[in-house]
């Protein structure tokens, strides 16, 4: 049977008879996946890859050694990807540490694949419990109170106390407790901005616009991507006492430099980032009832599901990959989670900048980085793209995040995209 997604049909299956141990017959989904790319969405993704993408993460965190004076018991809201699962996994392979996941992914079903974030989480934990470790997951919506509630009975009931909270969700949309929606914008602030884009499918390059955003989306974009949710939170783990003696809770941020500043760090993402670190000072009271602290942490440009989603993105992070590997300082998010971790717990002199973030983009913003990137990038056309940039690579990073272009997957055979996970909530 042949199951239809829509032009270009990126999914394409059908259902075996098989017999079960009872001798009684399910239908099983078998189809083939392949990348489906809409703009900068992926509407795809491939299990095996996805599984593929953790191994390799959680080998890098092996390789690196143990980290000392680590955390043993953490939990992660927004652990599914990017910074977050890297992240889950430094702490766990890395620390040695127990893990409760929190994310709000689809799972797949007989007519589409899941989210990558649903097959990486179901990789993580496997592995994780392969190797001895604890790991419980939650899916839902980490905005709710619901969530936050079963995320804190679980810490009870296994784990006692955390004594690391690392916030990291990125979403385009909060549910608010009246029941509206608030979605945030990727905007500039006060005038039109004008630049450049990639296809990431075609890789040419083209001229973009973007109008300026009303007060409205400036102040929704404070409330989706802000630090109100990361206060609530600890709020609410503090009143429930799960947070150990000592706990340290990290967020995470990106700055970049002039040359991304119109439309990020000048434009309404901007302005959520400085809700965050207004959020962080706050924090610093309640977290000191229990001798903790809490941090921005700010990292370099990567390929990330939020960063694939800021215009102009694909031609800085092009330039900056070429560089960064050029230099051999170019790191992905398990080298950054694991520099950060031996910053917070190893390293003698913690050094914050003036507003009191931790600074992990020190390479991305050196001098012969960033004056590469100012004399290249009027250069570029999508004639010499693949010469003067790192489109290839940028281009591979956006696949492999959602479990495509990863060597060894056969990627011509079907499979089945139902790949099942327990959970302590949701489905």
């Amino acid at each position: 049977m042949a199951t239809k997604t829509g032009r270009g049909h990126a999914l394409r299956g059908r259902l075996l008879l098989s017999s079960s141990a009872d001798s009684r017959r399910l239908l099983i989904p078998i189809m083939k996946v392949e990348p489906r790319i809409k703009g900068f969405l992926c509407t795809t993704s491939h299990p095996e890859g996805c599984a593929i993408d953790v191994k390799n993460q959680i080998d890098v965190a092996k390789q690196a050694g143990p980290i000392s004076g680590s955390p043993k018991k953490v939990l992660v809201i927004g652990s599914s990807g990017g910074y977050g699962l890297a992240s889950r996994i430094t702490a766990a392979f890395g620390c040695n540490a127990a893990t409760v996941g929190v994310f709000y992914e689809r799972p797949g079903s007989a007519r589409r694949s899941g989210t990558p974030g649903w097959y990486k989480s179901a990789a993580f934990s496997q592995q994780a419990r392969e190797a001895g470790l604890y790991a419980t997951d939650l899916n839902g919506d980490g905005f709710s109170p619901e969530v936050k509630q079963a995320t804190i009975e679980v810490i009870k009931r296994d784990l006692g106390q955390v004594d690391m909270v690392v916030y990291s969700i990125a979403s385009p949309a909060r549910e608010l407790p009246d029941g509206s929606f608030v979605r945030s914008s990727l905007k500039p602030i006060g005038e039109t901005f004008e630049g450049g884009s990639i296809n990431l499918t075609t890789g040419v390059m083209r001229g973009i616009s973007i109008e300026p955003a009303t007060q409205q989306e400036i102040d929704d974009t404070v409330k989706v991507m802000g630090g109100e949710d990361w206060e609530s939170w600890i709020a609410a783990l503090l009143e429930a006492g799960v947070l150990a003696e000592g706990c340290i809770t990290t967020n995470y941020a990106y700055l970049g430099s002039d040359v991304t500043w119109p439309i990020y760090h000048h434009g309404t993402i901007g302005k959520a980032k400085d809700d965050m670190d207004r959020a962080a000072v706050a924090l610093q009271g309640p977290m000191a009832s229990i001798n903790g602290r809490a941090y921005v942490a700010v990292m370099k440009g990567i390929m990330t599901k939020g960063g694939s989603a800021i215009p102009t993105m694909s031609i800085y992070l092009s330039l900056l990959f070429k560089v960064m590997k050029a230099k051999g300082t170019h790191e992905e998010c398990i080298h950054q989670t694991n520099r950060l971790f031996n910053k917070l717990f190893v390293d003698d002199d913690l050094k914050l900048d003036e507003v009191g973030r931790l600074r992990l983009d020190d390479w991305e913003l050196s001098e012969d980085v960033q004056g590469f990137i100012r004399d290249t990038r009027p250069q570029l056309t999508t004639e010499n793209l693949n010469e003067l940039s790192d489109f290839a690579g940028c281009r591979r990073s956006f696949l492999q995040m959602h479990g495509f272009d990863f060597p060894g997957v056969d990627y011509e055979a079907e499979i089945d995209p139902i790949v099942s996970m327990p959970l302590e909530y949701g489905g």
